[in-house]
């Protein structure tokens, strides 16, 4: 499965070093399946929203992953995508960018032409410039969000339970941030998504900030003694803080680092997708 980070750091900028691909030599193993992109994007300190993000069509292509990122800023999101629809190509390779937001998205998504149907309705089909579902999904959200004159949340509510009730749905975990803002959303129960809150008061086993995976990793001295919430598609460390999502749970975290926790979508999708019904390369990217 693609793989999702998330990092509020509050509204102060910090500098935060990213490797996207943290061990390389382990990927390369046969029993493991490349990645074909990886991406970030961050709003830096005067709320610019800025994207890095490249393909890989192959491992000599992967420079960009395996490098490493010092960013600032005080939203962040980084991808490692597994194609499922969508060609190995930029326009395809999250996170997204639209209306000043960022999002990204792990899952599949199907019944496409009935999201387009439903984006040209809207106006807003023409924010879709690739492939991938997850490009829909975000412009199905960002056309709820303008619906409910910019309050995100509920434009992001809105369109996932559109979603829930219209098309076939496997995995719907996204995050979504503004420079202030970040939204996480897991939906239903196929992929895991969590939380972890750096806040302070909250007494922490170790002081450093330097999480990883063998996809993702993300260090920041700055973060070492500041308050911070992090969202991951697995947890990064030792850390017990870690809390997964609920099914149909919405996190939402404001500039003050304020959590608000709360399930959105308490039915199963209408039209469920289990993995039997992916095609192979839907399947082979479900690990």
């Amino acid at each position: 499965m693609c793989r999702l980070f998330g990092l509020h750091a509050g509204t102060h900028a910090c500098t935060a070093t990213f490797w996207l691909l943290n061990a390389p030599d382990s990927l390369s193993e046969q029993s493991r399946k490349n990645p074909d992109g990886t991406g970030l994007g961050v709003f830096d300190g005067l709320g610019r929203p800025q994207l890095h993000k490249e393909p890989i069509a192959a491992w000599r292509d992967a420079s960009f992953a395996t490098e490493a990122h010092e960013l600032t800023g005080t939203t962040f999101i980084a991808h490692v995508r597994y194609a499922t629809t969508g060609s190995l190509d930029v326009r395809n390779t999250h996170p997204f960018l639209q209306d000043g937001r960022i999002f990204a998205h792990n899952g599949v998504v199907d019944g496409l032409g009935d999201i387009d149907a439903r984006l040209r309705d809207l106006g807003t089909a023409d924010l879709v410039g690739g492939d991938t579902d997850s490009e829909r999904v975000f412009a199905l959200i960002t056309a709820s969000i303008r619906a409910r004159d910019g309050d995100e949340t509920a434009g992001l509510v809105d369109a996932a339970r559109w979603l829930a009730a219209n098309v076939p749905v496997y995995a719907l975990n996204v995050l979504l941030s503004t420079a202030t803002d970040m939204w996480a959303l897991r939906y239903p129960e196929a992929h895991e998504l969590y939380v972890l809150d750096r806040r302070d008061g909250h007494t922490a086993p170790a002081p450093e900030f330097d999480l990883r995976t063998h996809r993702i990793r993300a260090r920041s001295q700055q973060l070492c003694a500041r308050s911070s919430v992090v969202f991951a598609s697995e947890p990064m460390d030792d850390d017990p803080r870690w809390s997964p999502l609920e099914s149909g749970e919405l996190v939402h975290v404001d500039a003050g680092l304020r959590i608000a926790r709360r399930v959105v979508l308490t039915d199963p999708p209408t039209h469920p997708l289990h993995r039997s019904d992916l095609s192979p390369t839907a399947q082979r990217a479900q690990h």
